[in-house]
């Protein structure tokens, strides 16, 4: 099956997990969903995520573990929210000073910067700018 945006099937997945208070969830694997999926886990908004094999030879399939709070009937997702920026006809990229503060610091931005796909925060740090991924809180 073929996908214009995989990053948005990904979040759009995670997005309908969690509403539907599910624990995993599955999708193909590709390098940039796996350091997305590493972030997630770093910051906690994700329990923890693996590769796996898939039935195709050559077919790697990505499981994320989401994270819930609260008691059994009235827990609720971590994640509150998803939202893609950059998509493949309108790429936004920012600089290193213009990188945006999600939900005033709570929530995180994920960019893909020349040095790999961190943190707004962590890209601050290091002073570089880059494509503007996606946001999450």
């Amino acid at each position: 099956m073929s996908f214009t945006d995989p990053i948005a099937d990904m979040l759009t997945r995670i997005r309908n997990a969690a509403a539907s208070n599910r624990t995993l969830v599955s999708m193909p694997s590709s390098k940039i969903k796996a350091e997305i999926a590493r972030i997630l886990v770093e910051e906690g908004y994700v329990e923890s995520f693996d590769i796996v094999e898939g039935e195709k030879p050559h077919q790697k399939i990505l499981r994320l573990r989401l994270k819930y709070v609260g008691e059994r009937r009235h827990r609720r997702p971590l994640i509150t929210g998803l939202e893609r920026v950059s998509r493949p006809g309108c790429r936004v990229y920012t600089q290193k000073t213009e990188i945006p503060w999600v939900l005033s610091g709570i929530g995180v931005a994920i960019l893909s910067t020349p040095k790999g796909v961190m943190t707004g925060q962590r890209a601050r740090k290091m002073g570089v700018g880059g494509e503007l991924l996606c946001k999450v809180w």
